[in-house]
């Protein structure tokens, strides 16, 4: 059966990685449950992470119940139900727009745990300066509804907000979020001096555990806010805490020719388990599993003891070329073509490598295709199953 495999020291590496940046630069450094939120992994991530940022109210209480740290919170608007538990739980709040804020603005600042300082307030900003390469994850585009342009705060009463989010970033570096920042701080440096406001959250989709991300500029840039603007500085990366930590693993169901092609059926689909694949749309490093015995150069991110792993290469570099499918009547959902050293076989096992973050979150049982069980590898080598998905939650979740 087809599994995500998590190594729970691959996240501890990336975990200590970044709580050394924070406490270099005296930030906040926050899990961003919209990436990665296996409960199953927390007692191994809760002694780096400052907290979880929350899409809201469910992952809001998620975070409440499993990290039991700070919990921030944005969403582009809120349901007043959802508001009022929201109140109770997290530690910030922030607004997508002004009639949002301006909605809910007396609710929230009569709340006990906002008089008290416990929950503060603040407002998403757009710096409306891209650095992204991809338009589907880029909200500074012409027409995004994620954050207000300074334009619009013009003599707008802000009273009741504290802080101040931005989020521009997609998989980059420590250069685009300065280049950012430089752009945030002419249109909102003034307000961010003001003495109103006490935190800022630059965001996430920093790639800070990459080996070639410069960390060393980014704790620069932390100290410098907090020494030019005294406010508590948060960062909500989501992939950096678990990027090059985990596979899926899948088995070949099925290889045939049709149509000037061969085609590799796998037991796991793009579109139900991994749909970036899709959506970027990026191509998996892929791997074939073969005996020990056959060594071959290459390793994914998760590798087990008496295994060796085969790279797939581009089509026609290596002597066997296929077509990775889905078992799914979805004609597009495949995971590209992929060429091998040695032919594939019904049964042979295949691992897509760095498949842990944005794909469990992201999972359906689209066309009743069996859903990945989540395991966990440990230090000690063994794997335990942190979630087995089976038909009643096919069943169930249907209605």
């Amino acid at each position: 059966m087809a599994s995500f495999l998590i190594s729970l020291p691959a996240l501890e590496r990336n975990a200590r990685m970044l709580a050394q940046v924070a406490q270099e630069g005296g930030a906040h450094m926050l899990l961003a449950l919209k990436a990665f939120s296996t409960t199953a992994t927390f007692d191994t991530l809760r002694p780096y992470a400052a907290g979880c940022c929350a899409s809201g109210l469910y992952e809001g209480r998620l975070a409440a119940r499993h990290m039991g740290k700070h919990v921030a919170v944005y969403s582009p608007a809120y349901r007043p139900a959802e508001l009022l538990e929201l109140l109770d739980i997290a530690h910030h709040i922030d607004f997508n727009s002004l009639p949002q804020w301006q909605h809910y603005r007396e609710l929230c600042c009569k709340h006990p745990r906002v008089q008290s300082g416990e929950l503060q307030l603040g407002l998403r900003v757009n710096p409306c300066y891209s650095t992204g390469h991809t338009p589907l994850y880029d909200p500074c585009v012409p027409g995004s509804r994620l954050g207000i342009p300074a334009a619009e705060l013009a003599g707008v009463d802000l009273s009741g907000i504290s802080g101040l989010h931005f989020h521009t970033l997609c998989e980059q570096g420590a250069q685009e979020l300065i280049d950012t920042f430089r752009a945030f701080e002419k249109d909102f440096g003034a307000l961010l001096a003001s003495p109103q406001i006490r935190y800022l959250n630059l965001g996430g989709g920093h790639w800070i555990t990459k080996p070639n991300y410069d960390r060393a500029a980014l704790v620069n840039l932390l100290r410098e806010i907090r020494s030019a603007y005294h406010v508590e500085v948060y960062l909500e990366p989501g992939e950096a805490w678990c990027v090059h930590t985990g596979v899926l693993r899948a088995r070949v169901l099925d290889v045939f020719h049709s149509l000037g092609y061969q085609h590799a059926i796998l037991d796991v689909s793009a579109s139900a388990h991994m749909p970036d694949v899709l959506e970027m749309p990026y191509r998996p490093d892929v791997y074939a599993v073969r005996p020990a015995a056959e060594q071959a150069p290459g390793t994914p991110a998760v590798s087990l003891p008496g295994e060796s792993y085969s790279p797939a290469a581009q089509p026609g570099e290596l002597p066997y070329t296929y077509r990775l499918g889905a078992p799914t009547c979805l004609a597009g959902d495949v995971m590209g073509d992929f060429s091998f050293a040695s032919p594939l076989q019904p049964g042979d096992e295949i691992v897509f490598d760095d498949m842990t973050h944005y794909t469990i979150v992201k999972t359906t049982h689209f066309n009743g295709v069996p859903h990945p069980a989540v395991q966990l590898l440990h230090a000690d080598g063994h794997i335990s199953t942190a979630c087995a998905l089976d038909y009643a939650d096919f069943e169930h979740r249907l209605g």
